[in-house]
This record gives C-alpha cells, sequence and structure tokens, in this order.
C-alpha cells in the first residue's frame, strides 16, 4: 500500500487511514521472544507446594509500597544480569541464558509496571 500520510491506497484501490505515527506492534515485537518469555512465566508459575499461581499474579506487586517493589525487582535483576554476564563471557551460570535473559526481562518489565502505575496514580489525583 502506498501512504500518503494521510490516507494508504493499494492497487486494489482499497483505502485505509495512514499507518504513520500509528504503534506498530507487530515491528517493535518479536515472537519467537514473547513465547519463549510466556514459557518461563509459565514455568515458573508453579509454586513449591504444588498450586499454580495465576498467570497475572506478577501484577499485584511484591509491596504495596513502589520503592519496596523496586528494591526487589532491582536485586534480582542484578542477579539475572550477572548470569547473563556469566553466559557471555563463556562462564556456566546458575539456570543458563534463558533464565538469565528472561529473568532480566521479567524483573524489568516488573519493575516499569510500578513506575507506570505510580504515574497513572499520581495522575488521577
Amino acid at each position: 500500500m502506498k501512504d500518503n500520510g494521510i490516507i494508504r491506497i493499494s492497487e486494489t484501490g482499497a483505502t485505509r487511514n495512514t499507518a504513520i505515527d500509528k504503534l506498530d506492534y507487530e515491528g517493535f515485537l518479536s515472537p519467537i521472544v514473547l513465547e519463549a518469555f510466556a514459557k518461563y512465566m509459565h514455568k515458573h508459575r508453579h509454586l513449591a507446594d504444588g498450586t499454580l499461581r495465576d498467570s497475572d499474579n506478577w501484577q499485584k506487586l511484591f509491596s504495596k509500597d513502589y520503592k519496596e517493589h523496586r528494591d526487589i525487582c532491582i536485586k534480582s535483576s542484578w542477579r539475572h544480569f550477572m548470569d547473563l554476564w556469566m553466559e557471555h563471557r563463556n562462564f556456566e551460570s546458575r539456570d543458563g541464558i534463558d533464565e538469565a535473559i528472561c529473568g532480566l526481562l521479567f524483573n524489568i518489565m516488573a519493575y516499569y509496571y510500578s513506575i507506570l502505575l505510580e504515574r497513572r496514580e499520581k495522575n488521577t489525583k
């Protein structure tokens, strides 16, 4: 489709509004990375007592105190980053490179999630 910044026109004559300045999730994200991350998250839903926590359990945060939540995330992020760095330097890490990367992704996402929640909370007051 040709996009002139106002509308898009296909060879067949079909038209759509411009795609310029629209978020391109399909282009920004990788399905194989998201699938690997989902598998990591699913694996870690299984608790030691045999129960299975909800997939969105992580969104409950580790604490209602945003600073405490972020402190937990940053400490865990460092452990996963060290594992990633060890793997990068051809040393063995605690659980391998996939666990290191996905653990780091999780903690960064959980950290950022708390920042976005806090901003929304402040903006609604």
